[in-house]
């Protein structure tokens, strides 16, 4: 029996060749090193790792070898994979750590937001302002009056004193419906529920009217064709403008904050009689007319200190007896401010049209409590 042949000088298999193996691995290493995502990762790991890679196709050649050229073929592939395996593992750290990081980033939930898929509106802010107004005089005992949008003529002029030939009747102020001689109007103030309240009830009468009205403005930043007013009456025995004054500047300390009063200068209305212009001092600069530095006028009130904000005065006698009041017994004050122009003031909005346009992120900017 004869025995092994330890002379047989074997040939190499072309792919288990010192060069070919490092080419092979060196063109691993490089894909490994390009690959851009973990997905290309894989694509690699395919093509120079998996069985059917050049290194796995050149591991199988192995078997094929004669016993004396096993091991060095074997060593040499062996070491070629696990320098491929390790750089795989390497890359696929780094790959994955960049993945988490970029997840964070694109996938990132904000808790912040809104809970609810359905956007929300908002409370409109004159909607928050009137009620707040009419909170403050309900706490001072007295009452919300309302009344319609589409009035008289006789109680939205007639009743008010002012007369057949007043500018105010003209189309250039209102609003008159068809037919004409129906005398019915878009209400140009909201005087008409204080006579409607005095044809209704029996003094005392302590009532606020907030509401809107209606005259033929130009829209733009500080005029609008629909705006809204609120107006006071209070009808008593003995009632002076010294309650007036009084009310007034609680009025304005509950609206603007603490320390801020109002002052009168005369003016006339044809349902009021003295008559005066109601000027609030300048909640800014606190009346000195100065801005914050002192170096300059207080832009708020121009330098004047005071900011004009509605009118008001004593009940004309007039109007009363047209009310079916005893002038002789009832004296009454009355007053009428904007409510938009004193949303403005109070939370410094330029552009009147910002409250009319719908846009509700500015509505959500007020809350729901003003």
């Amino acid at each position: 029996m004869s025995g092994p042949n330890n002379s047989y000088d074997p040939v190499q298999v072309t792919p288990l060749g010192e060069e070919q193996v490092v080419a092979m691995r060196d063109a691993a290493l490089a894909a490994i090193a390009g690959a851009v995502d973990l997905e290309a990762l894989k694509v690699v790991r395919s093509d120079h790792a998996g069985d059917r890679s050049p290194l796995g196709l050149a591991n199988r050649e192995i078997g094929a070898l004669p016993p004396q050229a096993k091991k060095d073929a074997g060593m040499r592939i062996g070491q070629a994979r696990a320098a491929v395996n390790q750089a795989m593992a390497a890359r696929q750290e780094v790959l994955e750590a960049e993945a988490e990081a970029q997840m964070l980033v694109t996938e990132t939930v904000d808790v912040t937001l809104p809970w609810d898929r359905t956007p929300r509106g908002a409370r409109h802010p004159i909607t928050m302002m009137s009620e707040r107004i009419a909170d403050i005089f309900v706490a001072m005992g007295w009452e919300v009056a309302e009344g319609p949008l589409v009035e008289a003529e006789w109680l939205n002029f007639d009743a008010l004193n002012l007369g057949a030939d007043h500018p105010a009747r003209t189309m250039q102020d209102t609003f008159w419906t068809e037919p004409a001689e129906n005398h019915v109007v878009l209400r140009t103030h909201t005087s008409p529920v204080q006579a409607r309240t005095m044809l209704t009830r029996t003094p005392p009468i302590y009532v606020v009217c907030p509401g809107r009205v209606f005259r033929t403005d130009e829209y733009d930043a500080t005029h609008s064709p629909m705006f809204h007013q609120v107006e006071g009456l209070v009808v008593d025995e003995g009632i002076t403008m010294a309650h007036l004054k009084g009310s007034l500047d609680h009025f304005a300390q509950a609206v603007f904050g603490e320390g801020i009063t109002t002052r009168f200068r005369p003016s006339y209305f044809p349902f009021t009689e003295p008559s005066a212009e109601v000027d609030l001092i300048c909640f800014v600069c606190r009346g000195t007319g100065q801005n914050e530095v002192g170096d300059g006028s207080c832009r708020t009130c121009r330098g004047e200190g005071w900011i004009e904000w509605g009118g008001c005065g004593v009940v004309n006698p007039r109007v009363l007896v047209a009310c079916g009041v005893d002038p002789e017994r009832y004296t009454g004050f009355a007053f009428g401010m904007g409510i938009d122009r004193t949303l403005m003031f109070r939370h410094g909005v330029d552009d009147l049209r910002s409250f009319f346009e719908g846009d509700v992120r500015f509505s959500r900017a007020f809350g729901t409590e003003i």
